[in-house]
């Protein structure tokens, strides 16, 4: 393969989207390599990184997902790659972590977790959010490398959690991926 592009896609969710996403990268020849997808008030949304052949450029893509027949318009932002996902992968930071919080819904929270990320020099990696009746909860993995002291980070952390009124949990990401791969797996297990 010749090339890899980061493709965001979006349109109004319906039954066979992803089908129709999928035909059109496999027509051109392409190999998905990694994939996000959410639905988000009725709007369905994709992140995916696809290889491609070197020929195959953003344009074939855009005239792809025009040509699919359906009431829903597909909306795409496409790049190329400037570094191959393999080594991206391999280049997470050895002090990542996650921070999990939820509190009471209210404006400002997402804003409130990020200034205080920007503040500390933190830079976030990934951020996942989710609101359920009254209750906020928002999952952050952080490259934490540029804290000095992680005692001191902890306890702004906590400071912020008490000023926010916030639950907080903060743990390596190592731990957070193993914990949650057992979790996972005992539940297939209880499953069977």
């Amino acid at each position: 393969m010749g090339k890899q592009l980061v493709i965001s896609v979006m349109s109004k969710d319906r039954p066979g989207i992803i089908a129709d996403i999928a035909t059109v990268i496999y027509d051109l020849g392409g190999d998905l390599a990694d994939l996000n997808q959410s639905v988000l008030g009725g709007y369905f949304t994709m992140l995916l990184i696809a290889e491609f052949e070197k020929n195959i450029t953003p344009a074939d893509l855009f005239s792809g997902f025009s040509n699919i027949e359906s009431e829903t318009k597909i909306e795409a932002n496409i790049k190329e790659m400037e570094v191959k996902l393999e080594v991206e992968k391999k280049l997470l930071p050895r002090e990542t972590f996650i921070v999990t919080v939820q509190g009471d819904n209210r404006k400002g929270l997402v804003k409130a977790m990020g200034d205080f990320f920007y503040g500390n020099n933190i830079n976030v990696l990934d951020l996942a959010t989710t609101r359920e009746d009254d209750k906020y909860t928002m999952i952050f993995q952080v490259d934490l490398t540029s804290v000095p002291s992680m005692e001191a980070f902890r306890d702004n952390l906590n400071s912020l959690a008490d000023q926010e009124k916030l639950n907080l949990v903060i743990q390596h990401n190592d731990i957070f991926m193993a914990t949650n791969e057992v979790g996972t797996q005992l539940e297939i297990l209880k499953s069977d």
